[in-house]
């Protein structure tokens, strides 16, 4: 049967080779896109790589806001928060606010297990400080991870599941909404090995800090699929990098155990052009994003 775009829920991968995808814009082509400034850069930490852009649509709010995590292998060089913004400015002309956020990558001080995980969960959780001083709306905060972020996105949605002794939890996670991961892994350990169109074969047990056999503890902690059922519905954005296969096992998996998960296939569409609404797979991961949202809420 013929595959072309199906409905709805994403997935995003760590990194790709060039040649790996039919990649029509890159992501500094997105990076130098026009855009509007964000209404606000912040700190959420105190290392130089723990800050956010918040953007706010027009109007007195309260706005719901979504959680923005870019991806790029997890590693220092490869890509920034800049190249989210055009889906952030979309998302803003829509009602949405956006928190758009840079974080320690592999090549930074204490990056991978566990400082990357601190800090999305804190850059997730400043959200409540934000909300003190503009119009943003917790009841409906979604988080959405493309590539590498992508796991991010689902794990963020998970990790209330957590102990409460855990080193990456956070002291008091903030309730999600909902989730979309686009184009990325959502299970770490099936993108170990030779086989994985990603920038670094060893990329997994790098960020992890060694293998599942190595670190079983860590993989159950920070694993998306480890940490089902997470209570939150989720999008999967599936194309050439998250292979639809996997897409669905997870689907299954979730559903089986209660969540409610939805996958949009989006074939040869482009590692990066589904980000920008001028595209017309951008377009459309922008309308699933509102409609997801739009479907939880309370």
């Amino acid at each position: 049967m013929k595959r072309s775009l199906l409905a709805i829920v994403g997935a995003a991968m760590i990194g790709v080779t060039g040649l790996a995808i039919a990649q029509h814009l890159r992501p500094e082509d997105l990076a130098a896109g026009p855009g509007t400034a964000a209404a606000k850069r912040e700190a959420y930490g105190t290392e130089p790589q723990q800050f956010g852009e918040l953007r706010l649509p027009a109007g007195t709010g309260p706005f719901p806001i979504a959680v923005i995590i870019h991806g790029g292998c997890w590693t220092k060089g490869f890509a920034t928060l800049a190249y989210m913004s055009p889906l952030a400015d979309a998302l803003a002309a829509t009602g949405i606010a956006s928190w758009n956020i840079e974080y320690r990558q592999l090549g930074d001080a204490d990056a991978g297990w566990p400082g990357t995980f601190i800090d999305w969960a804190a850059a997730t959780d400043h959200l409540r400080v934000l909300a003190g001083r503009y119009p943003i709306g917790l009841s409906r905060v979604l988080v959405i991870g493309h590539s590498a972020g992508a796991p991010a996105a689902l794990w963020i949605a998970a990790r209330g599941r957590l102990p409460a002794a855990s080193v990456i939890r956070g002291a008091d996670p903030l309730k999600i909404t909902a989730a979309v991961a686009i184009d990325g892994p959502v299970d770490l350990m099936a993108f170990i090995g030779p086989d994985k169109f990603v920038c670094d074969k060893s990329v997994v047990s790098a960020f992890m800090g060694g293998s599942p056999a190595e670190r079983p503890g860590r993989y159950a902690e920070a694993n998306p699929i480890a940490l089902l059922p997470s209570g939150v519905p989720a999008l999967l954005v599936a194309s050439d990098v998250l292979p639809p296969d996997e897409a669905e096992s997870y689907k299954r998996i979730a559903m089986a155990k209660g969540d409610r998960v939805e996958v949009l296939l989006l074939e040869g569409a482009g590692h990066f052009d589904m980000l920008s609404p001028a595209k017309p797979s951008g377009s459309l991961v922008e309308a699933r994003i509102r409609q997801i949202l739009a479907l939880a809420r309370p």
